[in-house]
């Protein structure tokens, strides 16, 4: 099993929880967040001063998915997050060792 998590813009939350929800996988935790990357932030003029937003808000969604999932999730979740611009997220893999489902006692697979 594998958790991906996926870091992206504020007005891609809804086009992406759709178009996973379409795939066949409904359950996911989503987090507001913020950070930057390489763009380091923004620079905006307001009231005719220069002032630099450092953190943008984000969401951050975690997914478990079988193995065998985890390219289908990528491929879904890059076409629905992507604009084509600087900051439009990132998408991190990482194994998982075990899942329990509290309410059965279900493990791994099963508890997806």
């Amino acid at each position: 099993m594998q958790r991906v998590t996926a870091v992206i813009r504020l007005e891609k939350i809804e086009e992406l929880r759709m178009a996973l929800e379409k795939k066949g996988y409904p359950g996911m935790m989503i987090k507001r967040i913020e950070g930057h990357g390489r763009q380091k932030g923004l620079k905006q003029l307001y009231r005719g001063r220069e002032y630099t937003i450092d953190l943008l808000p984000k969401f951050k969604i975690e997914i478990v998915v079988k193995d065998e999932d985890v390219d289908q999730i990528i491929q879904t979740i890059m076409e629905a997050a992507r604009t084509g611009q600087t900051g439009d997220g990132k998408i991190f893999v990482s194994p998982v060792s075990h899942v329990y489902r509290i309410r059965t006692g279900e493990m791994d697979a099963a508890a997806i």
